[in-house]
C-alpha cells in the first residue's frame, strides 16, 4: 500500500472530524464566488469551522483538481 502524500493525506481525518466526505467541501469551493487560494481558506475557517490545515488542504487539492481538468479541456480542443 502506498501512502498519500499531500494535501491529500489531511482527507481522512477532516472527513472524521467534520463529518462530510471530501467532496461535500469540493463542491463549497467550486461553488464559492471566491477565486484566491487565502480567500477561500478564511471562508472555510469563518464560515464552517474548519481548522486552517484543512482548509488549506482542501482549498490547495481542490484548485490543483480544477486547474487540471481546465488544461485537459483545452488540450482537448487543440
Amino acid at each position: 500500500m502506498t501512502s498519500v502524500k499531500g494535501p491529500a493525506s489531511y482527507f481522512p481525518s477532516i472527513e472524521k472530524k467534520y463529518g462530510q466526505p471530501v467532496s461535500h467541501w469540493q463542491g463549497l469551493i467550486r461553488a464559492s464566488p471566491l477565486t484566491k487560494h487565502m480567500e477561500l481558506v478564511g471562508w472555510l475557517k469563518a464560515e464552517h469551522g474548519l481548522g486552517h490545515g484543512h482548509a488549506n488542504a482542501l482549498v490547495a487539492h481542490t484548485l490543483a483538481e480544477s486547474e487540471s481538468e481546465s488544461e485537459s479541456e483545452s488540450e482537448s480542443r487543440k
